[in-house]
């Protein structure tokens, strides 16, 4: 006799994503990004981009006091309430803004000046799939903290580049 089962019926959930205070991350509740080391400059916030007045780039604060804006974890299946390392996640900076368009992140245009892509608004908050794979980025775990990376699987017959995000120092 040969037994056989479907093996991720019984895969175990990615751990959850815990705050400084060892709290869970929950979905729809505001948090601060800040570095994990001090001296590291502020949180992040919202800046018009050189070439362009809209959409906003996600920028990080210069100074290590500016806890920046209040940013929202929207995880593709928000109805567990948790927000769950290597899943896809919407993120989106609470703010008032003069464009006319969401605060929700999005892998911008490729900058060809400088060689990189970078993090901007104007993201579409859900809808999983081909038309959406900008707007989903995960939470990592990295050393005994996270970091941030565009890495979507939301769409299961699509290629895409993984790559963290980090941080471009311009003039």
């Amino acid at each position: 006799m040969i037994l056989t089962f479907n093996v991720s019926a019984y895969a175990a959930e990615p751990e959850e994503v815990r705050d400084i205070s060892r709290n869970k991350l929950i979905s729809g509740v505001e948090y601060y990004i800040l570095p994990a080391h001090g001296g590291a400059g502020g949180g992040l916030s919202l800046a018009y981009n050189m070439n362009q007045s809209c959409p906003l780039e996600v920028v990080q604060e210069e100074y290590d006091y500016s806890k920046g804006l209040p940013t929202v974890f929207l995880p593709v299946n928000s109805k567990k309430g948790m927000v769950r390392v290597s899943t896809d996640l919407n993120i989106k900076l609470n703010a008032e803004i003069i464009c006319d368009e969401t605060t929700v992140w999005k892998l911008g245009s490729f900058d060809k000046e400088v060689g990189q892509y970078f993090v901007a608004t104007g993201g579409i908050v859900g809808n999983p799939g081909v038309q959406t794979m900008r707007n989903w980025f995960k939470i990592e775990k990295y050393e005994d903290d996270y970091k941030l990376s565009y890495c979507p699987s939301v769409c299961r017959f699509c290629k895409v580049m993984c790559k963290d995000i980090g941080i471009y120092e311009d003039k």
